[in-house]
């Protein structure tokens, strides 16, 4: 991603607004959606609960019918103060029964067949299979996390770090990843791609939201992590020995470089979108946490060939 598109996303993420509109049914398959350029927003119906309407962002990528990608946005939760409202992230300070509250509120507006699995991220590289997970487990200590037809949905939690979306193309594995400098520079997605067990060329991702190269000031640590060729566009000077960041085209460049080069997503900034995003650099650290999650729908239909057949 060039600087320039980056800034213009920057800006157009900062000015955007979305308006509630409920939908006439819960369970309406089709509801009404607001739409931007790479999202749509869905919403909760305003008559539930007393609650703010939910919304959140579907991905828009060529994935099949039968890969469900999503992310969360602030909106429509049970959490007050810095964490309003729709938190989902244990050990961020909120009260854990508001939190579970949240997750249970989402988990019954996107009709989960199962539970989500939610990791215990560390900001590394390692990676789980969401079927050996037992349900009821503790959280997994993890960063990133895949998932094949009958699994629970992955989670990965996030208030600034990227969120990658990982499927093959016939919908028989996918993956998520929770990428910040830190996991990026440790290769957790290479580490997500190989553990796939599929060619590169047969999978496609989606970028969720994370701070925009405009508001992601850095220090010379994090750039000489990523002293390599090819990422010299992902660093700009801020000046006072300072750079700004680009996780998104650092994303993209380990991606293309690990062989998937159908990549999408990448132009949602969640520093400047306060209306709907937490942001932990935005919040001087003290906020909530948005999720991103990824399945495999078992009542959708998907092609007969097998990742690797």
């Amino acid at each position: 991603m060039a600087w320039r598109d980056a800034e213009t996303i920057f800006e157009r993420s900062k000015n955007e607004r979305t308006h509630a509109i409920p939908w006439a049914s819960a369970a309406c398959a089709s509801g009404p959606w607001l739409s931007g350029e790479g999202e749509r927003t869905r919403l909760w119906p305003v008559s539930l609960d007393r609650f703010a309407p939910l919304e959140i962002i579907e991905a828009r990528w060529p994935a099949p019918p039968a890969v469900r990608t999503l992310s969360t946005t602030r909106l429509g939760g049970t959490s007050q103060g810095a964490w309003s409202s729709l938190n989902l992230g244990l050990g961020s300070g909120d009260d854990p029964e508001r939190v579970m509250l949240n997750r249970e509120r989402l988990h019954r507006f996107l009709d989960l067949p199962v539970e989500a699995l939610w990791l215990d991220q560390v900001h590394g590289n390692e990676v789980v299979f969401a079927g050996d997970i037992l349900p009821g487990s503790k959280a997994p200590s993890a960063d990133a996390c895949i998932a094949r037809p009958g699994d629970p949905p992955c989670a990965v939690q996030s208030a600034d770090c990227l969120p990658v979306v990982l499927c093959d193309e016939d919908a028989s594995v996918v993956a998520i990843a929770h990428a910040g400098w830190r996991g990026l520079a440790k290769g957790v997605i290479s580490a997500c791609i190989e553990a796939m067990g599929c060619a590169p060329s047969r999978l496609s991702a989606w970028m969720g939201p994370a701070i925009g190269p405009a508001a992601y000031e850095v220090g010379e640590d994090v750039r000489k992590a990523f002293a390599e060729p090819g990422l010299d566009n992902a660093f700009r000077p801020a000046g006072s020995g300072k750079w700004r960041a680009n996780l998104f085209a650092i994303a993209r460049h380990r991606m293309q470089s690990a062989g998937v080069h159908r990549i999408y997503g990448g132009d949602l900034c969640t520093f400047a979108d306060s209306r709907r995003f937490f942001s932990h650099r935005r919040d001087k650290g003290i906020t909530g946490r948005m999720a991103t999650l990824v399945w495999i729908d078992p009542r959708a239909d998907r092609p007969s060939r097998p990742c690797g057949g």
